[in-house]
């Protein structure tokens, strides 16, 4: 097991093998997995080491995006409050919808498998959910569960929240022939990237069991352990992370190298190391960020390009038609008529 695998949150894990949302050869499979290893679900808990997602690919050998859709689904339904760690305190004591899925900011302290990307509007908050697993169905597989959980949880703290929507970039699954009622139509594919969307009305809805105290103790901690935990990230999130918080397009190597305290040479050899380059970084997060500002009406794409850090808007409809094949004003109309 590396130090930077991706993986899923240990507790949830656990729950999921004790359910009875697997099939017995399956769990067996596991269980075959985490012994061959030297480990197993007691040693995942006290660690605190996420469950590599390749076990999964291990245990299904021919996973596709449909059985990968399926799996999220038994995975998030098996989410209860105490199933995320050091977020699970945070999670119960929470006053606000907004304050719930804050607490993403922190999901690398028990998963790096999906990042979340945050984009406020007037009309809410739209947060991209990105897999990392360099695996079509397993990217698919994390990013339906944490998407799915998130709207459980909500469902637990929050009580009615039907206007929260998840977006999936895939089609509609063969098993779910009414897929419209799928948890209250809240539930939608063929979106042009993932994502969940929080109405600005609902973020402000009040949770069940609110202690604004231990919630604001609890960031503290959440804080200063992701701080800590920084040493141990991957050299490919540290760089993300950069790129999402700074404008991604006036990013360059020598910029984000100074940031890290490297040279670029290094910087390209360990970004190699993990598969990746610092073009494919920032083009992602180019792409996301100007998917996620086309969704909002009330922008122009003038006003997007200037943002993103290019020089003209002719220069962005060109990247952005080569990332989709549309144009951004095509795009920008086609998600509307949706």
């Amino acid at each position: 097991m590396s130090l930077y695998e991706v993986g899923v949150p240990p507790f949830a894990f656990v729950q999921l093998l004790e359910s009875q949302a697997l099939d017995p050869d399956a769990v067996a499979r596991f269980r075959n997995v985490m012994t061959r290893e030297g480990t197993n679900e007691g040693l995942l808990i006290q660690r605190e080491v996420q469950a590599p997602l390749r076990w999964f690919r291990e245990v299904y050998p021919e996973l596709d995006v449909d059985q990968a859709i399926l799996l999220g689904f038994a995975f998030a339904e098996q989410a209860q409050l105490t199933s995320f760690g050091p977020l699970s305190f945070p999670l119960v004591s929470a006053g606000s919808v907004a304050e719930i899925v804050e607490l993403l900011t922190y999901l690398p302290l028990i998963s790096t498998a999906l990042s979340p990307q945050f984009y406020p509007s007037e009309h809410g908050l739209t947060i991209a959910l990105t897999g990392h697993t360099s695996d079509p169905a397993l990217d698919c597989l994390v990013v339906t569960y944490g998407g799915l959980a998130v709207l459980r949880l909500l469902d637990m703290l929050a009580g009615d929240v039907s206007t929260v929507r998840l977006h999936l970039t895939w089609p509609v699954p063969t098993f779910m022939t009414n897929h419209e009622e799928i948890i209250g139509g809240r539930l939608l594919f063929n979106a042009p990237m993932s994502f969940l969307h929080v109405p600005a009305e609902t973020l402000s809805e009040v949770c069940r069991f609110s202690d604004p105290l231990a919630y604001r103790l609890a960031i503290v901690d959440l804080k200063q352990t992701l701080e800590q935990r920084s040493g141990t990230t991957s050299f490919s999130e540290k760089v993300r992370r950069f790129l999402e918080k700074d404008r991604p397009g006036q990013s360059s190597r020598q910029s984000v190298a100074d940031e890290l305290s490297i040279s670029t040479s290094t910087l390209k050899r360990r970004l190699s190391e993990e598969g990746t380059t610092f073009r494919e970084l920032r083009e992602s997060c180019l792409r996301e960020r100007a998917m996620l500002r086309l969704l909002d009406r009330s922008i122009s794409v003038s006003e997007i390009a200037t943002d993103l850090g290019y020089s003209d808007l002719s220069n962005f409809s060109h990247a952005f038609k080569r990332w989709t094949g549309r144009s951004p004003r095509e795009f920008s109309h086609d998600q509307h008529e949706r």
